[in-house]
C-alpha cells in the first residue's frame, strides 16, 4: 500500500483547516488570564483549556472528515483507526510559553503512513506564521489576502561549521527544573561550547526557525510523539536533518532526543560532540 502526491495534498489543505479550528480555540484564549491546571502531580505540567479545546476541535474535524484514520494526541490519548493513517496533534506546544504570555508556542499537526510522518505543519497563530511541510517540499504562510498568497518555500541555512552555528533548546537545566538528565545537560553544553550562540525556551518554534534559515541546530531530549512527529517533515522538507542522538531516526529511543541541523556536515559535527 502506497499513497500519491495528489493524496497528500489534498491532506494538506486539510491539515492547514485543522489549524485554523485550533486558532479559533487557542487566540481568544492567550493574554487573557486563563486557568491554568497542573497535570504532573509532584512536577508542573500545565495544561489550560486552550489546549484541550482546540484539541477537541481537530478531533472532531478528523472523526467527521476521515473516520477511519486513527489520532493521536496530547490531551486525549489515542483512538486507534481502521486503516494506515494516522494523525498526531500537539494543539499547544509550549504551555509554558503560553501561560507566561510568550508567542513562541505552536500547534503541531502531522500526518502519519504506516507510523511513518509524511506531513508536517507548525502553526503559530498570535505572529500569524505557519510552515506546511508535504511532498518533500516545506513552504512557509504568512497571511496576506489568504494562506497561498504569501506563501513560499523555505531553506535551512546551509551552515556547516559548529564555530558559525546557532544553536537552540527548551531548557537546558537537567531535571527536575528542566526536561533533561545530567548527562544530558552536560553533553548539550559542551556542543553549545562550540557553537556561535544559544538561544532557550522557544520549543517546536525553534524547529520552525531552523527550516527559515534562522536557527542552525536544535537539540532536545525528553520529548514525546506528539511533540516531535510534526518535526521532521518541516526540517527535511527544508533541507535539513533530523535524527537522534545516535543517528538513528527520531522516535527510536525511549528518551524522545532530536539533533536537528541545517546540513548533514553541521549535524555529524554536533553528533560527534554528543557521543564524547
Amino acid at each position: 500500500m502506497s499513497f500519491s502526491k495528489p493524496e497528500i495534498t489534498q491532506y494538506a489543505d486539510f491539515a492547514a483547516h485543522l489549524a485554523d479550528a485550533a486558532r479559533a480555540q487557542t487566540l481568544p484564549r492567550f493574554r487573557s488570564g486563563l486557568e491554568v491546571s497542573n497535570k504532573a502531580g509532584a512536577d508542573f505540567d500545565p495544561v489550560t483549556d486552550a489546549d484541550r479545546e482546540a484539541e477537541r476541535a481537530m478531533r472532531e474535524m478528523i472523526a467527521k472528515t476521515y473516520p477511519d484514520h486513527g489520532i493521536i494526541g496530547e490531551e486525549f490519548g489515542e483512538t486507534r483507526g481502521e486503516g494506515p493513517w494516522c494523525w498526531v496533534l500537539d494543539p499547544v506546544d509550549g504551555t509554558r510559553a503560553f501561560v507566561c504570555g510568550v508567542p513562541s508556542w505552536t500547534t503541531l499537526i502531522a500526518l502519519e503512513f504506516e507510523h511513518q510522518p509524511c506531513l508536517g505543519l507548525i502553526d503559530q497563530p498570535y505572529m500569524d506564521e505557519r510552515w506546511v511541510a508535504a511532498n518533500g517540499a516545506t513552504r512557509f504562510h504568512h497571511r496576506d489576502g489568504g494562506y497561498g498568497d504569501a506563501a513560499r518555500a523555505c531553506r535551512t541555512s546551509g551552515v556547516e561549521d559548529l564555530s558559525a552555528a546557532r544553536i537552540s533548546t527548551t531548557d537546558p537545566r537537567p531535571r527536575p527544573a528542566g526536561y533533561i538528565y545530567d548527562e544530558e545537560a552536560a553533553a548539550f553544553a559542551r556542543l553549545a561550547g562550540e557553537t556561535r550562540l544559544a538561544r532557550f525556551s522557544m520549543d517546536a518554534y525553534a524547529y520552525a526557525l531552523l527550516a527559515h534559515g534562522e536557527l542552525d541546530l536544535v537539540v532536545e531530549a525528553g520529548l514525546n510523539h506528539h511533540d516531535y512527529a510534526a518535526l521532521a517533515p518541516v526540517i527535511e522538507g527544508a533541507g535539513g536533518v533530523v535524527t537522534n542522538w545516535s543517528g538513528a531516526p527520531v522516535g527510536s529511543d525511549a528518551r524522545g532526543e532530536t539533533v536537528a541541523a541545517a546540513t548533514p556536515t553541521l549535524h555529524a559535527a554536533a553528533l560527534k560532540v554528543l557521543a564524547r
